[in-house]
Parts: C-alpha cells; sequence; structure tokens
C-alpha cells in the first residue's frame, strides 16, 4: 500500500432523504481519522471538501432521481480529484457523505486500472436504476452505476463507462435487496456474501474467499465500506439500518485481513449520520476501522 495518503470528503446528503450525512465527513475528522493514520506512518494530506450544491428534493423533470444534476456534478468534481490523487502516487481515501458519492470515486479510480476489483462492505446491494428504484434515491444506485446500468448522465461520469465489470465485484454483508437487485446479481453472476453466508461460513472464510477471487481477476481493489454494513447496535449513525448485521469484530477482522492482502488500492468510508448517531459512535468506528484496514498492530 502506498505510504503517502490524501484525503478528500464529499459533504453529500442529496442522494437519499435523511439529513444529516453531509457532516459524515466532519465527524471522521473529528474522530481523528487524519491523526490515527499519521500514528500508523503514513504521511497525510487533508485536501478538504469537494463543493457540493445545497439543494434536497429536487427531482429536475426526473421523477425516479432526486437530484441528479447536483449529485454528477459533484460525482465529476470527486472524480477529478481521486483521478488527481493517483496520478501523484498517493492513496485517495474519501470521507463520505451518502453513498452515491461512490460514482465519483469509482470513476476516478477506474482510469487506472484495466480490471479494477470492488468490494462493496454493505447491508444492501445499491444495485438499482431510474426503471427499478423504490425510491428515486442516488444512494441505492451508485453500484448499478458503475456497472453501467441507469441513467446516462449517472453512467457517464468521467466520459467512460463502464467502471468496473460484474465480475470484479464482490458485496459483502448484504441482507436488505430488491426484487431487481436479487435479479441483477443472478443475471450477471455477481459475488455475493450475505449474512446468512458470513454466519455460515464465518469472516475468516468469506474473506479469504474474497481476497483469493480478487488476486485472479483484478490489477487493483477499491474498498467502499458503508457502515450501515456494520449491525445497528455497533453503528448506530447511519440512515439505513438492517438489523442483524456485521460485526465490529468482524468487521475488524475483514479490514485485517484485507490490510494483510496487500490488494486494496484505494477506498471510502460512507453513510455516517452525526444526527442519527450516539456520541460519534459511528464516525469513531469507521476511523477504528480504517486503523485495521491500513496495518494498525496492537502489538
Amino acid at each position: 500500500m502506498r505510504r503517502k495518503f490524501s484525503v478528500v470528503g464529499v459533504p453529500m446528503d442529496l442522494g437519499q432523504m435523511r439529513r444529516g450525512v453531509d457532516m459524515g465527513p466532519s465527524a471522521m475528522r473529528y474522530a481523528d481519522a487524519v491523526k490515527r493514520l499519521e500514528n500508523i506512518g503514513y504521511e497525510v494530506e487533508d485536501l478538504g471538501d469537494i463543493p457540493v450544491d445545497q439543494i434536497n428534493d429536487e427531482l429536475n423533470g426526473q421523477p425516479t432521481l432526486r437530484n441528479l444534476k447536483a449529485i454528477t456534478k459533484a460525482a465529476s468534481s470527486l472524480a477529478d480529484c481521486v483521478d488527481s490523487i493517483i496520478k501523484k502516487g498517493r492513496f485517495p481515501l474519501v470521507l463520505g457523505g451518502d453513498h452515491s458519492i461512490a460514482i465519483g470515486t469509482l470513476a476516478g479510480v477506474a482510469k487506472h486500472f484495466q480490471n479494477l476489483g470492488v468490494i462493496w462492505y454493505d447491508a444492501h446491494g445499491d444495485l438499482n436504476t431510474d426503471e427499478t428504484t423504490p425510491s428515486g434515491n442516488i444512494h441505492g444506485m451508485p453500484l448499478a452505476a458503475s456497472l453501467g446500468f441507469g441513467h446516462p448522465e449517472l453512467i457517464d461520469v468521467g466520459g467512460f463507462h463502464p467502471k468496473v465489470k460484474p465480475e470484479n465485484v464482490v458485496i459483502i454483508g448484504a441482507r436488505d435487496l430488491d426484487q431487481a437487485e436479487r435479479d441483477l446479481i443472478k443475471k450477471h453472476s455477481i459475488k455475493v456474501y450475505t449474512m446468512h453466508e458470513i454466519d455460515r461460513l464465518g469472516m475468516t472464510k468469506v474473506m479469504e474467499e474474497t481476497i483469493a477471487y480478487l488476486k485472479e481477476t483484478s490489477d487493483g481493489v477499491h474498498l467502499s465500506l458503508d457502515l450501515d454494513g456494520l449491525d445497528p447496535h455497533d453503528a448506530p449513525g447511519v440512515g439505513t439500518p438492517v438489523l442483524g448485521g456485521i460485526s465490529y469484530r468482524e468487521s475488524h477482522l475483514a479490514m485485517e485481513m484485507l490490510a494483510e492482502s496487500g490488494l486494496i488500492t484505494s477506498a471510502e468510508f460512507v453513510e455516517v449520520n452525526p444526527i442519527l448517531d450516539e456520541k460519534n459512535k459511528t464516525a469513531e468506528v469507521a476511523v477504528a476501522l480504517m486503523g485495521s484496514l491500513f496495518g494498525e498492530k496492537l502489538l
């Protein structure tokens, strides 16, 4: 893993309807994300936040794509920023913001890899499109858009599509999938470890298989970690909590194994909502997981 990090925040809450997740980057900074990385031994620069237009409930003539224009504008800015970070030989760490920001992150990262792998650590598949969405919320669409499915303005962020191939994606922690998402997963043979597999196999086996799979298929791996992938008991400050999630300790184990693998070439932590949180607990969990992902050791 590169020893030089660039941190960028995306104060975005336009991809969903619960206010507060735009304060996620500030919450993670307050929980000492930068200092945590510096203490591990990395050189860290904080680039501040990507500008985000502050509007809400704007349909822009697209009844199933809430805030489309503002989200694609921010995603394009983020893509340019991430692209620039990687060109400088630095590791991009993106702090969200709702999960719609992944459209921009992946657009910036994918320019640098032929077969970018993606670990989608999330309770949800985020595989809806404007034709299948039950809510119109774009934070339920970023993985679909990155695969090239959905509205042209979403899939073309960065000027190309797709950013990632279905065979290079692994979803971990899924437990709330819409029917259209299930259909897309089956049609394109996307690798998914639901909570059933995690319970049955154990997190060690899930991560061993994930790492082995992506080593074979990918020349770089992006981690997109949604805090609602964890159980709400451990990460209460999220907009769409789902009971029965991955535990705090299982998540640390997953991050530690990814650190040992050396696979991760970019990462983002999203959906921290301080308004819904308990004394910044979820942001502190996110930063603790960053520590494990980037090689922090107890002994």
